[in-house]
């Protein structure tokens, strides 16, 4: 599957938007509270900006080991202004550790904005957002495991997911654009997973009144068309309900390793349509996705109870993770917060390794430097780049 977001052709926009010029290392940024940050190596480039390892400054250089990246762009252009938004309105520090110790979570996967601000260069001027630096991506591992993760790992990761959507639902917004090239390991701790790039979050519910359900011809299709939603194939407007379907749909391909529609999806129609024809009947949907006897009942009840949510209605998210907790149990896991996200030969279950040995083959294959980084952040910026062509968002 491409890790570039499959859509319909590109409709004539506006001018081609301005690319940003190479930062040096050492530089030094200040953003609006005034503290420096200093630019580290380039790890990543698309259409729109860059992204740098970066550190508070000193006197010593950026490392490799530096805890932050800085996204940069020329400040006429769109995409990292639409993300600065919400990362200012719900992913302070402050904020998401609040969350945390009110909900008894170890964490949350949501990345944690330090900073931003403008900085003029050679007579141009270009916006920066300092936020948290992560190592790999999880379709990195998931091609590179035969396209399947275990059943413990897929609902171990939803369970994380629901978190995190738990957690930007309630502070207005919804992502509209979960898959795994989205997710990304914590830099240190690869058992820790976070869902980025925000820069097409919809505010669904500013000032606390919900968006009204409208079916628009022009935005037909948003988001990546294997996964998104039957209200953006119809061109209405994200919700909660949304991104819990898109879930669904993930959690289906991690597991079986396909999705029915997948076979065309240069058809946004057929493929609409598919999901649609699958919604009414999901055992249907089960039986050709797990032809085995074994199938993940969890996961069946999971699209019923998403299936029958309203528009504008609130999920019960601990009623999904009782259905996903179920099914560790089912298996005879327990949600104990591990990944196995280990390169399998052929998929095969894992053997059992102990601790050390488990922590240093997923150190050296999932957080092995700027390699990873460099392909995961480089994801990001195309993914933004070839959205922004169809679906610009002005956040109010």
């Amino acid at each position: 599957m491409p890790r570039v977001k499959t859509s319909q052709p590109a409709k004539k926009g506006p001018a081609r938007r301005k690319l940003a010029e190479q930062f040096s290392v050492g530089e030094v940024l200040i953003d609006l509270t005034k503290k420096e940050w200093k630019v580290g190596q380039p790890i990543g480039q698309g259409g729109f900006g860059c992204i740098y390892l970066a550190d508070t400054n000193s006197s010593k250089s950026v490392g490799s080991d530096a805890p932050c990246v800085i996204k940069v762009e020329p400040s006429d252009n769109g995409p990292l202004f639409t993300e600065l938004k919400f990362y200012q309105r719900a992913a302070k520090p402050e904020l998401i550790q609040k969350w945390i110790h009110s909900h008894k979570l170890k964490y949350l996967g949501v990345p944690k904005y330090w900073g931003s601000g403008l900085h003029d260069k050679n007579g141009n001027s270009y916006r920066f957002m300092v936020m948290d630096r992560f190592g790999s991506d999880l379709q990195k591992l998931y091609e590179a495991n035969a396209k399947r993760f275990s059943r413990k790992t897929v609902l171990q990761l939803s369970l994380r997911v629901l978190d995190i959507l738990e957690y930007i639902h309630e502070h207005e917004y919804v992502h509209g654009d979960i898959k795994a090239s989205n997710l990304l390991l914590n830099y240190k701790n690869p058992d820790q997973v976070y869902l980025v790039d925000y820069g097409l979050a919809y505010r669904y519910c500013p000032e606390g009144v919900h968006k009204e359900y409208k079916e628009d011809p022009k935005r037909c299709h948003d988001g990546t068309i294997e996964f998104t939603s039957i209200d953006a194939h119809k061109g209405v407007a994200p919700s909660r309900r949304g991104d819990l379907e898109i879930l669904g749909y993930c959690m289906i391909q991690w597991l079986s390793g396909h999705l029915p529609w997948e076979d065309n999806l240069k058809d946004p129609n057929y493929v609409r349509d598919s999901k649609i024809s699958y919604r009414e009947n999901i055992t249907s949907l089960m039986d050709q996705c797990f032809p085995e006897k074994n199938k993940p009942g969890e996961i069946a009840k999971y699209m019923e109870e998403v299936k029958l949510l309203g528009y504008t209605e609130k999920p019960h998210y601990q009623n999904l993770r009782e259905i996903l907790l179920q099914g560790l149990k089912a298996t005879g896991n327990k949600d104990d917060g591990k990944l196995d996200l280990r390169i399998l030969e052929n998929g095969d279950v894992p053997t059992k390794i102990g601790p050390k040995k488990r922590k240093k083959e997923i150190e050296e294959s999932v957080a092995s430097g700027t390699e990873d980084m460099e392909i995961s952040y480089q994801n990001i910026l195309e993914g933004a780049q070839t959205r922004s062509r169809t679906r610009r968002r002005v956040l109010k």
